[in-house]
């Protein structure tokens, strides 16, 4: 199993599909005032890294990191059903986070739900921890905030 994880453009054909896959996921289980999710255009700005994780050649996950002022925003993280449970997220992550560190962000925030259990443990093992609310991520309930000092 090979994994490749490098920048990419979320206008390419490849992120589009990644993140038209993670939408469907998304809008299969939020409602569309619940979902906080960024278009292909929203993630192609200067401030934001996109990754594309390709097994053998195939691309099955992403992720995004947009910097803020004292912090960056983890976004888009998905994994194609097709490589589930084969440690791309945490190798997403992991590849973030590294980036991040390079780019001098001491703060990893990220928004997601209760409801995306497999997220949230993902998470937890990477030790992101609850905070709370930041941004303008409305107050809707549904959201989980989680940071991590790198």
């Amino acid at each position: 199993m090979s994994v490749e994880i490098r920048i990419d453009d979320p206008l390419s054909k490849d992120g589009r599909a990644l993140i038209s896959e993670s939408d469907l996921f998304i809008r299969a289980v939020f409602p569309p005032e619940e979902c906080f999710t960024f278009s292909p255009v929203e993630l192609s700005t200067p401030d934001t890294r996109f990754y594309i994780a390709r097994l053998n050649g195939d691309p099955v996950g992403c992720v995004a990191l947009v910097h803020y002022d004292g912090y960056g925003e983890v976004k888009r993280m998905f994994v194609s059903d097709s490589a589930k449970g084969k440690g791309i997220g945490r190798q997403l992550m992991q590849h973030l986070e590294a980036d991040a560190k390079n780019e001098n962000v001491s703060l990893i925030r990220l928004e997601t739900s209760e409801k995306l259990v497999a997220a949230v443990n993902l998470y937890q093992s990477l030790g992101y921890a609850k905070c709370g609310a930041y941004g303008d991520y409305p107050d809707c309930g549904v959201s989980l905030f989680m940071e991590k000092s790198l």
